[in-house]
């Protein structure tokens, strides 16, 4: 059973679960984190809003989109008893941003006017084309990621993702590894070397549920929670 915290998009990421032989539980604000957590074996952080800067300890920028406080201590405080239990977490999109935050990192607020040189991360394209790619990303061949993503690396480092964010990782959580980059030198992806499964993206894989692109990942988050 993995507990997938709601969001208002949230069918892709139940089907990517399913798909890859795992139940789902959808986790709402309103419930404890005792009551959160009881039965649950795996931990997926979706996206949604921007994460407040407050939690970082930074002002908000002009170009800070919606936040939810209450959607921002709910994860959190679950992340924080996930990560205690040393259950498996998986982050995606605002999931990497949160999981960075609860751990003790920052963020960039807006990608544009903070990153120089970035290129485009935001790319708005209708519903049934968020599975569109973006632009490659370059992963640490020494990484869990890696390790999991092998067949569709073959002999590259490198491949395309999707790309729906404009905030992204900026100081790095301690004790966490950048897994992968992309060619501006944003953050991509993160992960926790000392936990059994701890691994956030910042791009949308569930959205390739239909055609698997990236089913190896949810594979391996259903692998540690099912041990």
């Amino acid at each position: 059973m993995v507990g997938i915290t709601a969001c208002d998009k949230i069918e892709d990421y139940r089907q990517a679960i399913l798909h890859a032989g795992g139940e789902v539980r959808i986790l709402e604000p309103s419930s404890t984190t005792e009551d959160t957590l009881d039965g649950i074996r795996g931990l997926l952080l979706s996206g949604g809003e921007d994460v407040a800067p407050a939690r970082y300890g930074e002002p908000p920028h002009p170009a800070l989109g919606t936040t939810s406080e209450a959607r921002d201590a709910f994860e959190i405080g679950i992340i924080e008893a996930a990560r205690a239990r040393g259950l498996p977490i998986l982050g995606i999109c605002r999931g990497i941003q949160i999981l960075n935050v609860a751990a003790g990192g920052t963020l960039f607020q807006d990608i544009p006017t903070e990153v120089p040189g970035a290129i485009d991360h935001s790319f708005s394209v209708p519903r049934h084309q968020a599975y569109e790619l973006a632009h490659e990303v370059w992963l640490d061949k020494d990484s869990l990621l890696a390790r999991l993503l092998g067949e569709r690396l073959a002999d590259s480092d490198t491949l395309a993702v999707n790309s729906r964010h404009h905030q992204a990782v900026k100081t790095l959580a301690p004790g966490f590894r950048v897994s992968a980059t992309a060619p501006d030198g944003v953050v991509e992806a993160i992960e926790d070397p000392g936990a059994r499964f701890c691994v956030a993206v910042q791009w949308h894989p569930e959205n390739f549920w239909r055609t698997g692109e990236f089913r190896a990942l949810f594979e391996g988050f259903l692998d540690a929670a099912a041990r």
